[in-house]
């Protein structure tokens, strides 16, 4: 294949992902969005194929025979509540990769078509995507034992944020160094080894660093930065084996995944840059010490079905709970009874509900709720003070109050004002606090009832009782 055609196709490729990243942006257009990835990516990996075809290409199919084969059955096997953790895995894979091609490049860059010495330009991408790629992939595993509960197995991995004095401090002195190897990398005429592996085991011990300090609430955040990061990564990855198709999508998925955690920062009101320096996570907060001691009014699914079929509007919050139990389906049925005896029904979905941005959404067009009955934060949030029944299930952090209160750990995080709502009803398993570790005022509100159990029984039993 010509370099022409190559850099054609390559071209039809990059357009398609551009067409990709235009279609995701909305749910009405999300599935043509993924069509087009999808296109964008085989016509990609043909023409590379293509371009490689002289060499071990038998190895090429085998890699990736083996490779989809683990990807089929990891995507068959993982629920939609593991996806969060799924992410941050494919995330690290992008990193090491990275970090592997960096290592092959210094190891024999005449396999890559650089005579000795490498000339100065590919050591300094060499510099950065390999410190991006270790970064990405340390950081990603961090965020994956955070994301599956493995904080009781391995300190690194709790939820709550993990924090020791002068941590920053630290970050900022490893930071210095490894930039200081680099440009020895970067400076030297020859292989120069050691100063490219100090660079590399200082990223690798920097991505731990700048995640485990971050906790709670904000792993949303933590999941699109790390997206950011693969993105330049495999950038990264394409300036070493110069390869274009790798440099646009690269830079297309860092730049989208730097505006998505733009984004996500105004919606918990951060500061972008305190995400970059792995800041973001506040302080470690109170507990929900003392909750069972405080009184709730609890209700059955018999009670919560009467409030809401005799109310005129109904909204409800999706979190993290009607992820844990698979209730999406439940939940439009039980929207479709309420509909049809003259109901107003709402969804009210906050940017980081769930543990990755977009986790409601896709949960919710997984069961084909009407794209029109969904409302993010800032359409609905002026309609609760009007609502009659708000229905929360298993919301906690994005529903919390607090958020209002100086002092608190997540003050000024915009939540979701379902407390202004004529009757708020809970869904909860117990009184345990949320991932950020707080109690809830709430629950304890004389208009909530709190409505006990596995989030799709209840919707079913309340479904059974609307007439």
């Amino acid at each position: 294949m010509t370099a022409n055609l190559v850099a054609l196709w390559y071209l039809v490729a990059s357009v398609c992902f551009i067409l990709a990243l235009k279609g995701l942006s909305h749910p009405e257009t999300a599935r043509r969005g993924n069509a087009f990835g999808i296109a964008g990516m085989t016509i990609a990996v043909l023409t590379t194929l293509a371009v490689v075809a002289q060499g071990r290409i038998d190895l090429i199919l085998l890699a990736m025979l083996i490779g989809g084969a683990i990807g089929a059955y990891v995507s068959r096997k993982v629920e939609m509540t593991q996806m969060p953790e799924l992410v941050a895995a494919m995330h690290s894979l992008v990193g090491l990769a990275a970090v592997l091609i960096a290592v092959a490049v210094v190891n024999n860059p005449a396999a890559f078509g650089m005579t000795p010495p490498m000339p100065a330009g590919n050591r300094l991408e060499l510099f950065i995507g390999t410190f991006v790629g270790a970064i990405t992939f340390s950081g990603s595993i961090i965020a994956f034992g955070k994301l599956a509960g493995l904080g009781k197995k391995f300190r690194l991995f709790s939820s709550a944020p993990v924090v020791f004095p002068a941590q920053h401090l630290l970050n900022l002195v490893l930071a210095l160094v490894m930039v200081g190897f680099g440009c020895m990398f970067f400076l030297s005429q020859d292989q120069a080894w050691m100063p490219f592996l100090i660079m590399m085991a200082i990223a690798f011990v920097l991505g731990v660093l700048i995640i485990i300090p971050i906790g709670g609430a904000d792993m949303p955040v933590v999941i699109s930065m790390l997206n950011s990061y693969s993105g330049w990564a495999a950038a990264g990855i394409g300036f070493s084996l110069n390869n274009t198709m790798l440099i646009i999508a690269g830079s297309l998925v860092g730049s989208s995944g730097a505006i998505l955690s733009y984004i996500m920062c105004k919606a918990m009101n951060r500061s972008f840059f305190s995400v970059i320096l792995g800041g973001f996570g506040a302080a470690e907060g109170a507990a929900a010490q003392g909750a069972g001691e405080k009184p709730v009014k609890s209700g059955s699914a018999d009670d919560a079905a009467f409030m809401m079929a005799n109310a005129e509007s109904v909204i409800i919050v999706p979190g993290y709970g009607l992820a844990v139990a698979r209730a999406q389906h439940a939940v439009k049925e039980m929207a479709a009874k309420l509909t049809a005896k003259g109901v107003s029904v709402r969804y009210a979905i906050h940017p980081v509900a769930g543990r990755m941005p977009g986790h409601m959404n896709v949960l919710l067009a997984e069961a084909e709720v009407p794209y029109d009955q969904v409302f993010e934060m800032e359409d609905i949030n002026s309609e609760f003070g009007n609502t009659d029944v708000v229905l929360v299930l298993g919301a906690n952090d994005v529903v919390n109050p607090l958020a209002h209160e100086k002092g608190s750990p997540i003050y000024g995080m915009p939540i979701l004002d379902v407390h202004k709502a004529r009757t708020v009803l809970v869904n909860k398993r117990s009184m345990a606090s949320g991932y950020a570790g707080l109690d809830n005022p709430l629950f304890y509100m004389d208009r909530t009832m709190m409505v006990f159990g596995d989030a799709k029984k209840v919707i079913e039993d309340i479904v059974k009782a609307i007439e």
